[in-house]
């Protein structure tokens, strides 16, 4: 299985199985972002809303993270508090095209 792990304009695709814990997802991404996983913070995205924060010793499973899922990163700012979750939406590539005829 996938995740899609979104930060700001950015998306990480991790490859994954449900056995694996919250922490073995935060150090893959350590390998990608060079972050230390203590300062990492792992959101379960529902619908586009901010879900529940994922503990670092649960497994996927256990999270109810299941494939394909979106999930928020955010990081630990300098006064010792994580950042809110940003996630930019790419709607400026989507925007209607009834103007001329729908062609591209």
């Amino acid at each position: 299985m996938y995740i899609r792990v979104k930060r700001n304009k950015t998306t990480y695709f991790i490859q994954c199985e449900p056995t694996e814990t919250v922490l073995d997802i935060k150090q893959k991404l350590h390998v990608l972002i060079d972050q230390p996983v203590n300062d990492q913070c792992l959101t379960l995205m529902n619908d586009g809303q901010t879900g529940q924060v994922l503990e670092d010793q649960k497994t996927l499973a256990d999270e109810k993270v299941e494939n394909d899922a979106v999930v928020a990163l955010t990081l630990r700012k300098d006064d010792n508090e994580f950042e809110e979750v940003n996630i930019v939406r790419p709607s400026d590539f989507y925007q209607s095209r009834e103007g001329d005829g729908g062609n591209w």
